[in-house]
């Protein structure tokens, strides 16, 4: 493996790590404060506003990272004819999966902020926060089948 490729798999777990780890934070312990109304509009604001900035930043380098990775270890024949290659591509469908589900989930929690509500979007925003947590493990379950290539069933 050369140095380049060493930077780029470690970005790519460094910011897959953040990203889901922010989102389950997010919904395991911020939203159900919110939704309980335990939490001001303004700090909500702050954490939602963060976690765009994490989501946003780490999707492109996730791409980059995972594209760079992709274009080292596979070939299209492999990436569109094998097992690993089918792992690669589901990848890349929940990344993307889970930048919407949290794109859509905060927007929802922010169309409360202006009129300091927070119950109802967190409400409105839970079911995608949810959506993003369940990705997320879902992510982290086809990166672990990836790194053990004979442990992939079919």
């Amino acid at each position: 493996m050369s140095l380049i490729d060493a930077v780029m798999n470690a970005i790519h777990l460094g910011f897959a790590g953040l990203w889901v780890g922010s989102v389950i934070f997010l919904t395991v312990a911020i939203l159900p404060l919110a939704r309980q109304g335990a939490l001001d509009a303004a700090p909500l604001e702050t954490v939602t506003a963060r976690l765009q900035w994490i989501s946003r930043i780490s999707a492109l380098l996730l791409f980059v990272s995972g594209g760079h990775l992709a274009g080292t270890r596979y070939t299209v024949d492999s990436l569109f004819g094998s097992a690993q290659g089918y792992l690669v591509l589901a990848m890349l469908a929940l990344w993307f999966a889970l930048a919407m589900l949290v794109e859509i989930g905060s927007k929802r929690l922010m169309t409360g902020f202006a009129d300091r509500k927070v119950r109802q979007p967190a409400n409105e925003a839970r079911p995608y926060f949810l959506g993003a947590s369940i990705v997320g493990v879902l992510l982290f379950v086809d990166a672990g089948l990836l790194s053990v290539p004979t442990a992939i069933p079919f």
